[in-house]
């Protein structure tokens, strides 16, 4: 059995030496095909699991701002004389979204703006723009939940950590390469 795996592979040596044969030999043909296709369908497949992500966790976000808007919609925060601070650590660790915050985003780099206005025509809920020191953003963020009757915006913002993947593809919307989420929820404060 040894000599004829020998005298074989004596024939498949004298074969290539031939580079007419070797031009003609097909059996490399499907690994180099493959070769080729695979590090685009690689790219593919990581840009579709980021973007699948950064779905997943904006609509997170979403839910756990309209969750926690109900704590200001209801007056509970006013009356409670709630911070920005405790109305971030509600969202935090309160709320019945808590275990889904906590599993995707870093509680400390969640950003809170809560301004209240006297009618929904005045009420501003575009994006803010984020300023950097050392990559740090300097923001002030407002906290004015407002009173009964009062046109609420209360935004909830997270600097997403975005991996650049191959062939340029980039989610990034921030100068620092992150994808800022914002997520907005506008409502009148009920009678309390």
């Amino acid at each position: 059995m040894f000599a004829a795996f020998k005298k074989k592979l004596a024939q498949c040596a004298s074969r290539l030496r031939s580079s007419k044969h070797f031009a003609l030999c097909q059996k490399g043909a499907t690994a180099l095909e493959f070769a080729l296709v695979a590090a685009p369908f690689l790219a593919l497949l990581v840009a579709l699991f980021e973007t699948a992500l950064v779905f997943f966790a904006g609509r997170v976000l979403d839910e756990v701002t309209e969750e926690a808007s109900r704590y200001i919609l209801t007056g509970q925060a006013q009356q409670s004389n709630m911070t920005q601070s405790q109305f971030k650590n509600y969202v935090c660790t309160s709320a019945d979204t808590a275990t889904l915050v906590s599993a995707l985003f870093n509680c400390n780099n969640l950003m809170v703006n809560v301004q209240n206005y006297t009618d929904f025509a005045s009420a501003n809920t575009s994006s803010p723009t984020l300023n950097f020191t050392n990559g740090t953003v300097t923001n002030t963020w407002n906290y004015s939940p407002g009173s009964p009757g009062s046109i609420v915006v209360v935004q909830i913002m997270y600097q997403w950590p975005v991996i650049l993947g191959p062939l340029g593809f980039n989610l990034s919307n921030l100068s620092n390469g992150n994808r800022l989420l914002v997520s907005t929820a506008v409502f009148k404060s009920e009678p309390y």
